[in-house]
């Protein structure tokens, strides 16, 4: 199989890792306008909202409006503010506002994690609802943080993923407030799409699609790579 074309804003490196695994994009396609607005609805963590905000520079031609819930990292909670922002933005079916052609693409994405909150699923069915996507990881966001780096195919609780991550990347700590290099992160993100995307596979063959380890992550990261690829043609 051939390596996904590169996107501009995120050099593709993998010609240049061995042991990377591949797999087919497991995202729906959708439509990718000229400026694609993809706002997202976060979690109160610092380095989620940081790597988010790499992201956004790193793909500069798309409109990215990252919005973090201070203090909240509640599943439900936030599918329920993503549903509100989504129809406020006109994009939840039967909503009244108008939307001209380009904002027909808007997305709005909730990203949240499993860990140990009550009514993950619940808030995974409150987006699927209303159109809102998500953006899960199970047990944390950490998990999508490491597999820039690595393969990790292997039941962890949240402290073993945060462990692991200190370990890769000296420059985290969970405890000391310190994040990592985000910027730095984003210039491998199509190998932890691929490496995330075999993960899925796995999970859903074994009858757990939302199981330990597992994210969604790419998803919304490949969304924003194609959204800046369009717009720079």
């Amino acid at each position: 199989m051939q390596s996904p074309k590169p996107s501009p804003c995120l050099s593709d490196t993998a010609s240049q890792a061995s042991g990377t695994p591949s797999a087919e994009p497991e995202a729906p396609p959708v439509s990718a306008r000229t400026e694609a607005a993809v706002p997202s609805v976060l979690r109160g963590q610092e380095h989620g909202a940081r790597y988010f905000k790499a992201i956004k520079r790193a793909c500069a031609s798309t409109l990215i409006a990252v919005e973090v819930t201070p203090g909240v990292g509640v599943p439900h909670t936030i599918a329920e503010r993503a549903v509100q922002r989504a129809r406020a933005e006109g994009l939840v079916q039967g909503s009244r506002r108008s939307k001209d052609s380009f904002e027909e693409h808007d997305q709005v994405w909730a990203v949240f994690d499993r860990d140990e909150h009550p009514r993950f699923d619940e808030a995974i069915a409150l987006c699927d609802r209303h159109g809102v996507l998500v953006g899960r990881s199970n047990p944390c966001f950490e998990l999508w943080l490491i597999l820039h780096e690595r393969d990790h195919d292997r039941f962890e609780h949240r402290d073993e993923m945060q462990a692991i991550l200190e370990r890769l990347l000296p420059e985290y700590d969970k405890d000391g407030g310190k994040t990592p290099d985000c910027d730095d992160l984003v210039s491998r993100v199509q190998h932890a799409e691929r490496r995330a995307d075999v993960l899925l596979r796995r999970r859903r063959e074994s009858g757990e699609p939302y199981g330990n380890p597992s994210t969604t992550v790419g998803h919304l990261t490949r969304e924003i790579r194609e959204a800046d690829e369009s717009a720079r043609r």
